[in-house]
C-alpha cells in the first residue's frame, strides 16, 4: 500500500508589504487510513482537522511561511499534537504570523519524509520566498510545489523576501529535471505538469 493524497480548499487573505488579497489555498494530505502529513495547512483549521480525522498527523509542512499557508498552522498542530517544520530561511516571514512561536523542526533540502511507507524528498526552491521548498514523491509521480511552480509559470516575484532570477533558478535546476510527467500539485489553483511548465519558464 502507498499513500493517497487528499485536497482540501480553504479561503482567506494573503497578507503582505501592508496590501491584503483574497486567495483560495491548495492544502494537500498525504497518508493512509492511520497516518498522515498535512503540507500547507492555511487559513482555515477546521476543514483541516475534519480531513485528517482520527488519523495520526506526524507533521505539518509548509512549503514557506506566507501567512496564507501557516496561519492555520498552529492550532492544527495543538489539537493534534504534531510538529511544524519550515525551512530555517523562512524565519523572518515565519515571524510575521507567529512571532512568539518557533517551528518544531526544519526542513533541509534532500530530506526525506516517511509517510505511510511512502517517502517525500524536500527540495529547497527559493525565490519566491528565500526558504521556499517542493516536495518530489516519484512513487506517485507527482511534486507538491507551493507556490514556486504554478499552472502557467513561476510563483511570484514582485514582493519582499522573492526575487526573479532565483526562482527560475530554482525551477530549472531542481524541478525541470524531474520526470516529465510528473503532476505538480500547487499551493494554489490547478494541477500542472513538468512538461507543460517547461516551456513557460524563461529568463
Amino acid at each position: 500500500m502507498t499513500a493517497r493524497i487528499e485536497k482540501v480548499i480553504t479561503s482567506g487573505a494573503f497578507e503582505l508589504d501592508g496590501g491584503s488579497w483574497e486567495v483560495d489555498n491548495n492544502v494537500w494530505i498525504v497518508g493512509d487510513d492511520d497516518e498522515c502529513i498535512v503540507i500547507d495547512a492555511g487559513h482555515e483549521a477546521a476543514p483541516i482537522l475534519e480531513a485528517v480525522g482520527e488519523r495520526r498527523l506526524l507533521a505539518i509542512v509548509s512549503t514557506h511561511a506566507h501567512n496564507d499557508h501557516v496561519n492555520a498552522a498552529a492550532e492544527v498542530a495543538d489539537a493534534k499534537g504534531a510538529p511544524i517544520w519550515v525551512h530555517p530561511d523562512e524565519a523572518p516571514l515565519w515571524q510575521m504570523t507567529y512571532p512568539d512561536r518557533a517551528p518544531d523542526g526544519a526542513l533541509a533540502h534532500g530530506q526525506v519524509i516517511t509517510v505511510a511507507g511512502t517517502d517525500l524528498t524536500v527540495l529547497h526552491t527559493p525565490g519566491h520566498a528565500p526558504g521556499a521548498c517542493c516536495l518530489h514523491v516519484p512513487e506517485l509521480g507527482v511534486l507538491f510545489s507551493g507556490d514556486t511552480l504554478f499552472n502557467g509559470g513561476p510563483g511570484a516575484t514582485g514582493r519582499s523576501y522573492s526575487d526573479y532570477p532565483t526562482i527560475v533558478e530554482s525551477i530549472r535546476e531542481k524541478l525541470l529535471t524531474l520526470p516529465a510527467e510528473t503532476v505538480v500539485h500547487t499551493g494554489h489553483g490547478p494541477d500542472t505538469t513538468i512538461a507543460a511548465e517547461a516551456p513557460n519558464i524563461t529568463d
